[in-house]
């Protein structure tokens, strides 16, 4: 028996790279919490995951609901004290037109989810997550939020050039920043994760690689040693350029 057991939320977590970082984390002896908005999926969720020998339980979330964000982190009070990895995963991917014809509840939708969501669930759960002696936060970004890679006329993925998905990782990687920032004299590491083009329902299963490698690059950020940098964006291959 655990004692005082590593305890990690990711958001999302039922299906696709969510599910996968929750497995990959159970697998290090890490208790995990699937937070996901629907309950039959997110219990489905956790038997899979118990099967698999990972400790696992259901936490209702709904990024784009404050009520059930607040009765998420009571909850996580009460019964563990605290927190010790937020995974904000949960995301959403829209079809949009260009900027100049994009619809304005489009570009809405998506911030609420992917930008707001994030903000919401970041903010309540910091209480938490300074009760750990080493919180770790990781905000699973996207290559196409790199405005470096943007402008890049040869950028691989220039078929996915949208505003409201792109500009709202940006604003992601905006975030991981200034909380790191605030939080730079805490045990409290945040980073940006990006997973790479998976084959997920996001992206219709078209993508070059596994959830399995998608989750990769967050669970390394979720254990990170004290020693590491705060506030970066980074891939499997290193750091990835704002």
């Amino acid at each position: 028996m655990v004692v005082n057991p590593t305890i990690a939320l990711v958001t999302g977590a039922n299906k696709g790279i969510g599910f996968e970082i929750a497995r990959q984390l159970g697998e290090r002896g890490i208790t995990v919490l699937v937070g996901a908005r629907n309950e039959k999926r997110g219990e489905e969720a956790v038997q899979k995951l118990i099967a698999q020998g990972v400790n696992a339980y259901f936490v209702p979330l709904d990024v784009t609901d404050q009520q059930t964000i607040d009765d998420a982190a009571a909850h996580i009070l009460t019964t563990f004290g605290k927190l010790d990895i937020l995974i904000n995963n949960a995301g959403i991917f829209l079809q949009e037109s260009p900027p100049s014809s994009l619809d304005v509840e489009t570009m809405k939708a998506v911030y609420d989810t992917n930008v707001f969501g994030v903000f919401r669930v970041t903010k309540a759960m910091i209480p938490l997550l300074r009760r750990s002696e080493s919180g770790r936060i990781v905000n699973m970004s996207s290559s196409l939020g790199s405005l470096g890679l943007n402008s890049d006329p040869n950028f691989e993925l220039a078929s996915f050039l949208v505003l409201g998905y792109n500009s709202s990782k940006t604003a992601v990687n905006a975030m991981t920043v200034f909380f790191a920032n605030e939080l730079r004299g805490t045990s409290i590491k945040v980073s940006s994760a990006d997973p790479g083009y998976c084959a997920t329902s996001m992206t219709n299963y078209s993508g070059s690689r596994s959830p399995q490698e998608g989750a990769q690059t967050a669970v390394r950020l979720a254990t990170l040693p004290s020693e590491e940098a705060t506030g970066g964006f980074y891939n499997e291959n290193g750091v990835v350029s704002w």
